[in-house]
């Protein structure tokens, strides 16, 4: 394969380098031996998908090799997965990336080989020296962001943008660990335990279950940068489920940080998409605070954070079905940056979504799920960067998968028809469907948080078996306070467009018509999935939807099939000029 190689030439290992905070020189059980072409010196990062040692390469040059686990090498489709992202991760030429240089995912023992960057992760050097000054924070900003440009000019996201996956060589950031990068046209990627990353690095849109896109890596820059200025993680050391929740609420952690660059980092971790800034401008605001002014916060303008980096046009990267792979030419993005002029505004980008992972070695964090915490559920500074003899941690399968939009839009026209033709019936439904939905939520999350705190054990069915009765008891619940305010929506709906019709028609219309139901109803199902205690219904929904339809055809079939059976009941209610039953109601309850 083609790689870009920036390895620098060592006679061994080197006493005293730390690299993502494990030092170097002190020998080990792995020192000598070989794989493939490359001899190990030393280990210097394990993680849950794989253990990353320094290693010579034939013309003893240094380099990280990542030797992948047992669970990773028995998968095919792993490999084959794996097999391909390498290929196109080798097309990224830049300083500021520790490439991939060589790889075999295919072997008895599969190893990936990346660049060697004698260098302290981020974390280290702040935890070390305290927050960066304005200066420094200046620089970091800037290179990450050119670093992160490089890869999403081939056609990458990184997905764990964090401290611990920045080192700094010689004053520069270096990013590292494309373990779990993600192509931005295969959706394939979002399998299993393959979707992962670090609390209070991922995106309100990704904790949501939104799709993966270049403002993954964007929120993890905001995020990180925010690490520097503060010293502490953005979203504070709690159990996985408290961070994501300050995460979607944007509770970010700024005491202590000077009050000229708050409104910025606020900004830019803001949980809607539309109140941040981009990434130019976030630079442009820190050149002001570097030069010792205000890092002012610029009129969000909403719009895509890579809008100078050219289109990945889908298709160019494809897996063969017998396992070979047919890659794009190499591409070289521009390094450089444009100069900014903090007078002019920027203009608006093309259109585009602005939607958009406890922490590891430098090295160690690539290819792993995330580190657990303590039994006492919190991550104390030590734990954020060792996880060695830790049981393999399991992220949330969840974030990233396919979201499922247009089957569940299918479900919502069919049951809108249904509630036009047969209310009572159709608000039965909807009762049962949210207790589901939220019961299996709940159920799910426990089963997340339970493999995050201890890994994958026998009993994790037995358990989820177990509690099912109390996660639905707690759906029944939710169920009934979440039903207040989109039934009061729904009511008002109803009776406020039955007024209107009658007075456009000149006619009397009863409040229990079809028409005004299917208003109603549209506007209480609305506030029901975005409202108050909606985030649980919607993860809850999308779980059920790719568990009961499968990709592929049925994905297709069934949308269209529910889309025209709510379609054909309504138009039929319609003509009717009333529902056909209001069973299990004696009669229509708006009727006089």
């Amino acid at each position: 394969m083609t790689a870009y190689d920036r390895t620098e030439r060592v006679q061994g290992p080197r006493a005293g380098v730390r690299t993502g905070g494990v030092p170097v020189g002190a020998g080990g059980a792995a020192w000598g031996q070989r794989i493939g072409r490359y001899r190990l010196l030393e280990e210097i990062g394990e993680g849950g998908m794989g253990v990353v040692h320094l290693a010579l390469d034939p013309r003893g040059r240094a380099v990280a090799i990542k030797v992948l686990r047992a669970h990773v090498a028995n998968d095919a489709d792993a490999r084959q997965r794996l097999a391909r992202e390498v290929e196109t991760l080798s097309r990224i030429r830049d300083a500021r990336v520790a490439s991939v240089i060589d790889a075999d995912v295919m072997a008895p023992r599969p190893y990936i080989v990346t660049r060697y960057v004698p260098g302290p992760a981020l974390d280290e050097v702040v935890e070390d020296h305290g927050p960066m000054a304005p200066g420094e924070l200046l620089r970091l900003a800037r290179g990450v962001a050119e670093a992160i440009r490089s890869i999403h000019a081939c056609g990458v996201v990184h997905r764990d943008i964090k401290p611990g996956n920045v080192l700094i060589e010689d004053g520069e950031p270096v990013l590292i660990d494309f373990g779990i990068a993600h192509l931005q046209d295969d959706v394939r990627h979002t399998v299993g335990g393959l979707v992962m990353g670090t609390p209070g690095y991922l995106s309100p849109e990704l904790v949501e279950g939104a799709a993966i896109t270049d403002a993954t890596d964007w929120w993890g820059w905001a995020a990180t940068i925010t690490y520097a200025a503060s010293g502490r993680p953005p979203f504070g050391r709690a159990r996985m489920d408290a961070v994501l929740t300050r995460v979607r609420a944007g509770d970010v952690d700024l005491d202590g940080v000077d009050p000229r660059l708050v409104p910025l980092l606020r900004a830019s971790l803001s949980p809607d998409p539309r109140h941040r800034p981009y990434a130019d401008e976030v630079i442009a605001a820190l050149e002001l605070y570097a030069a010792g002014r205000a890092a002012t916060v610029p009129t969000p303008s909403g719009g895509p954070w890579d809008h100078d980096r050219p289109t990945v046009i889908p298709g160019e990267t494809q897996v063969l079905q017998n396992g070979g792979t047919a890659v794009m030419p190499p591409v070289t993005p521009t390094a450089a940056q444009p100069v900014v002029d903090t007078n002019v505004r920027w203009a608006p980008p093309p259109t585009g979504p602005r939607a958009p992972e406890p922490d590891h070695t430098a090295y160690g964090s690539g290819w792993d799920e995330p580190e657990a915490p303590e039994s006492e559920h919190h991550w104390p500074e030590e734990e954020w960067d060792d996880d060695e003899g830790l049981p393999e941690r399991e992220g949330d399968p969840r974030i990233g998968m396919p979201m499922r939009t247009g089957l569940l839009m299918g479900v919502a026209i069919a049951w809108i028809g249904a509630l036009m033709a047969w209310p009572g019936v159709a608000l039965l439904v909807l009762v049962g469907l949210s207790v589901l939905a939220r019961a299996t939520d709940r159920s799910v999350t426990a089963l997340v948080l339970r493999r995050y705190d201890y890994g994958r054990r026998r009993s994790d069915v037995p358990y989820a078996v177990v509690s099912s009765p109390w996660h639905l008891v707690v759906g029944i619940i939710a169920t009934a306070v979440g039903l207040v305010l989109p039934v009061a929506v729904a009511l008002a709906g109803i009776f406020a467009s039955a007024l209107l019709l009658a007075g456009a028609r000149g006619t009397e219309l009863g409040p229990g018509a079809p028409v005004t139901l299917a208003v109603g109803g549209f506007l209480g199902l609305f506030m029901l999935w975005r409202g108050p205690g909606g985030a649980s219904l919607r993860r809850g929904s999308r779980s059920m939807a790719r568990r009961l339809v499968p990709a592929g055809l049925a994905a297709q079939v069934v949308p269209t099939v529910l889309t025209a059976f709510g379609l054909v009941v309504a138009l039929v209610a319609l003509q009717r000029g009333a529902s056909l039953t209001w069973d299990p109601f004696a009669t229509d309850p708006f009727g006089p």
